[in-house]
C-alpha cells in the first residue's frame, strides 16, 4: 500500500504539534507496533528530545498570548519538521518519491500550522484563559488519536485529517474579525511599550 495517506495525516499532526508526531511515531516503531517508522525516527536521543520539546509545548501551548509568541517561532518549524517526515517514511517505504512526500507534508503541515495559529488568535481576543487550554487539550488529543489511528487505519486518518483542515480553514475564515481585533491589541501593546521605554530614556528637565 502507498504510504501516501500516512504521509498526509503526518503532515497535518505535525502543523499541529510537531513534536508529538516525531514521538508518536518513534515509540510505535520502537515497540514494533508499525514496520512503517523508519529507524531514525526511533532512536533514543531523538525520542527523548522529541519529549522534552513536547512537554515544554505542552505547557507553552496552554498560556494566553506565550501560545502565539510559539506558534510564530513554529512557523518554519512544523512545516520543515512535517516535509522531514514525510520524506523518512516515503524513503522507508519506497511506494512515494521522497521528494513528493516532502513537499505533500510540508505542505499539509503549513496550512495545518496556519490553522492553528489563525484559531489561537481568535482564541485569545477572549479575556478568560479556559477556552485557550479547552483547545490546546482538544489539540493535542486530536493529534494522539489521529496519529495513532493512522497507525492501523491510514486511509480513513487521511480523510479525517482533510476533513478537520478543510473545518479549520473555513473557522478560522468565520473567526477573521477576532484574528484582526486581536492583531490590533498586541499592535498597540507593542506601541504602549515602545512610548513606555522611550519615555524612561527622556532626559530630565
Amino acid at each position: 500500500m502507498s504510504v501516501l495517506p500516512l504521509v498526509f495525516t503526518s503532515g497535518w499532526a505535525s502543523g499541529i504539534n510537531a513534536y508529538a508526531v516525531v514521538l508518536l511515531l518513534g515509540l510505535f516503531g520502537a515497540t514494533g507496533l508499525t514496520d512503517e517508522v523508519p529507524a531514525s525516527l526511533q532512536r533514543t536521543d531523538v525520542l527523548v528530545v522529541a519529549c522534552v520539546l513536547f512537554l515544554c509545548e505542552v505547557v507553552a501551548d496552554k498560556i494566553p498570548y506565550m501560545d502565539s509568541v510559539w506558534d510564530t517561532v513554529h512557523t518554519v518549524i512544523r512545516p520543515l519538521a512535517g516535509a522531514v517526515v514525510a520524506a523518512l517514511l516515503a524513503g522507508e517505504s519506497g511506494s512515494l518519491p521522497e521528494l513528493a512526500a516532502a513537499a505533500i507534508g510540508g505542505s499539509t503541515a503549513l496550512m495545518s500550522h496556519l490553522v492553528k495559529a489563525g484559531t489561537r488568535m481568535a482564541v485569545n481576543s477572549s479575556p478568560e484563559p479556559f477556552s485557550n487550554i479547552a483547545v490546546s487539550i482538544a489539540e493535542d488529543l486530536g493529534v494522539a488519536g489521529i496519529v495513532t489511528f493512522a497507525i492501523f487505519h491510514p486511509v480513513a486518518a487521511a480523510v479525517i485529517a482533510g476533513t478537520l483542515l478543510l473545518l479549520g480553514i473555513v473557522t478560522v475564515a468565520f473567526l477573521a474579525s477576532r484574528i484582526r481585533r486581536y492583531l490590533r491589541r498586541r499592535a498597540q501593546r507593542r506601541e504602549e511599550k515602545r512610548l513606555a521605554g522611550a519615555g524612561s530614556h527622556r532626559p530630565p528637565g
